[in-house]
């Protein structure tokens, strides 16, 4: 026993680093780094940085809430914690559809983990690392609302990953009426 606590208090302290002005920060912040959850709405595969990423959880029963923008479904009690959710395919002006086997919420924390908001999609795929390098700043042409959500475009060999901007999601009016 003794022998797996040395190892642990080995480990907590190999993931502190010491910065040049003598500060420390924690290296989990940079495995985070460059790694996105992602997730199909239509034909689209779209990206939210990990880190934003609290939980991903199957379609549950949403209490619909008087006077919420056409996109917001409802809310959902998570252990507890009454979330707000978001139909992304609503949100991004698409065609809704029947929720599935396959749909599911993903749970993120926006304002630094002040509030935190679901997101129906259609199915989530799997969590990928995108480098830096590899992000383009999204097209200038865009002029429709979701232009703006967009943080880059990832190139995964072939294919362009849609990288969105998980605190433009909501507007400012719109996350105060969150809590945020």
């Amino acid at each position: 026993m003794s022998e797996t606590l040395a190892k642990m208090e080995h480990q907590e302290e190999s993931v502190m680093t010491a910065n040049r002005d003598g500060s420390f920060t924690d290296d989990n912040e940079d495995t985070l780094k460059d790694m996105y959850l992602s997730f199909r709405l239509g034909d689209e595969d779209y990206c939210l940085e990990i880190r934003h990423v609290t939980e991903i959880v199957g379609i549950q029963k949403v209490t619909e809430v008087p006077d919420m923008p056409h996109y917001v479904k409802g809310v959902v009690n998570l252990r507890g914690q009454v979330i707000p959710v978001i139909d992304m395919r609503l949100r991004f002006n698409m065609v809704g559809r029947d929720y599935d086997e396959r749909t599911c919420i993903v749970v993120i924390n926006l304002r630094n983990g002040q509030v935190q908001v679901g997101l129906v999609v259609d199915t989530v795929n799997e969590v990928r690392s995108i480098e830096e390098a590899n992000v383009s700043p999204p097209p200038k042409s865009g002029t429709g609302q979701c232009a703006q959500y967009i943080r880059g475009l990832g190139k995964v060999g072939e294919d362009v990953k849609i990288i969105l901007d998980a605190n433009k999601l909501l507007f400012e009016d719109e996350l105060a009426g969150f809590g945020g």
